[in-house]
């Protein structure tokens, strides 16, 4: 969640909403992003999007068995879905999204058995920090 919370500070460095991912496979960092829809002109460039698609690109399969998603914000329903879709076996989270989590603030997408994968999820994960770069964004933007 440290490199996670490091690639959230580039993001706040750039003026994006600072949420920080990293993919962990055999216990190594094999994939690291921040959130970079402005700069991207992109609406799906979520931290975690750009993780699992540069994870896919470096293994060469878009499917990652055995994969953990390390998120500071609890991921989205879009974010979600690529977790489910790409077959992450576990996500962990920093902070709870109330307005957009899709683990477990607004839905509980990644352990709905209607789908044919379920991801096992974690969350709070220095939840204090991960809450705490996300306020001083938002309250530098409200000044």
């Amino acid at each position: 969640m440290r490199a996670a919370l490091d690639e959230a500070r580039l993001g706040l460095a750039a003026g994006e909403v600072p949420v920080g991912a990293v993919v962990v496979l055999d216990g190594a960092i094999v994939a690291q992003a921040h959130n970079a829809p402005i700069a991207l002109g992109d609406p799906t460039a979520h931290a975690e999007v750009l993780a699992l698609r540069q994870a896919a690109q470096k293994i060469g399969n878009y499917r990652l068995p055995g994969a953990e998603l390390y998120a500071t914000l609890e991921p989205c329903a879009m974010c979600c879905g690529a977790a489910v879709h790409a077959r992450v076996a576990r996500v962990v989270y920093g902070a709870l999204d109330p307005k957009a989590g899709a683990v477990v603030s607004l839905h509980r997408l990644l352990d709905d058995g209607r789908q044919g994968h379920r991801v096992e999820a974690v969350g709070g994960v220095l939840a204090g920090e991960c809450g705490a770069l996300l306020r001083e964004f938002f309250e530098t933007k409200r000044r």
